[in-house]
């Protein structure tokens, strides 16, 4: 298989093993008029197997997506064929407008225009709750 390298674009590697679609639709690289390169299950010495996407253009990517799908993610800048910048996301403290509530009794749900936040309450759990109605996301 052949991937060519990119000269300008993001490449985001160290995803879990099947992550990558999640973080492609999420992202909303779909809609994105570029190439896009989704490569599965690369064997690798550190994870045993991961993902890898490469994004062949310039792209504001929001690093809070990343980090609340796997924070172990790297984010690597290319600009003219060379690793400018590289990135270690994190698990973010708080998510705005990524995920709705589901409570249908938050204020979230009646006023619209309201922004869906939520704060990380337990780190190792992952879990993150509504700011206005505690509920889990």
């Amino acid at each position: 298989m052949k991937i060519d390298s990119i000269q300008n674009g993001i490449v985001l590697d160290h995803i879990t093993a099947g992550s990558a679609m999640k973080i492609y639709f999420d992202l909303g690289l779909d809609k994105l008029d570029c190439s896009v390169a989704i490569i599965q299950n690369v064997k690798s010495q550190k994870m045993g197997k991961k993902d890898i996407i490469k994004i062949d253009m310039n792209y504001d990517i929001n690093l809070d997506v990343i980090g609340y799908i796997d924070p172990d993610v790297t984010v690597s800048i290319i600009r003219n064929g060379e690793t400018i910048e590289k990135k270690k996301v994190a698990l973010p403290q708080k998510l705005v407008n990524i995920k709705k509530c589901k409570n249908p009794r938050c204020v979230t749900a009646i006023e619209p225009g309201i922004p869906h936040i939520f704060k990380l309450t337990d780190e190792k759990n992952r879990i993150y709750r509504c700011i206005y109605c505690e509920a889990d996301k």
